[in-house]
């Protein structure tokens, strides 16, 4: 579930910087986007990883 919450988060951002032209916003929305990132690919890590111990 914390996934795909966070698939819906980098969805969102990645709408919100189609349109935003404000700078200082967009290097928030940037910001949250790469955040987001990490934290999927943290959970697809500690998924493999847990994985690997079957």
């Amino acid at each position: 579930m914390p996934e795909e919450i966070a698939n819906a988060n980098i969805a969102h951002f990645k709408k919100l910087l189609e349109t935003e032209t404000d700078a200082e916003r967009r290097a928030a929305i940037e910001r949250l986007l790469a955040e987001e990132e990490l934290k999927v690919a943290a959970l697809r890590n500690a998924r493999t990883e847990r994985n690997k111990k079957r």
